[in-house]
């Protein structure tokens, strides 16, 4: 199961971690993934979503009918809704 928000698409990003003595290793940098149920009252069903904080912000904002139309007009909506 990827880690991936299923509204934005968006994904982990890499780095680097840097010690005290400026070694450098890989890391990567995990989205903070939430599963939620959302209610399309358009629809009459709920839907279950893995969205980040920052997705679930956004959806709080605008709510969830206006989120999934405008991910789908611009492609980056991940789950057939």
């Amino acid at each position: 199961m990827a880690r991936r928000d299923d509204i934005t698409g968006g994904k982990a990003l890499n780095g680097f971690r840097s010690s005290h003595a400026n070694n450098k290793t890989h890391h990567k940098f995990h989205l903070n993934l939430q599963t939620k149920r959302f209610y399309i009252p358009e629809e009459d069903r709920w839907v279950t979503l893995k969205v980040t904080a920052k997705t679930l912000r956004t959806i709080n904002r605008n709510g969830i009918s206006a989120v999934i139309r405008k991910a789908a007009s611009k492609g980056t909506l991940r789950k057939e809704i």
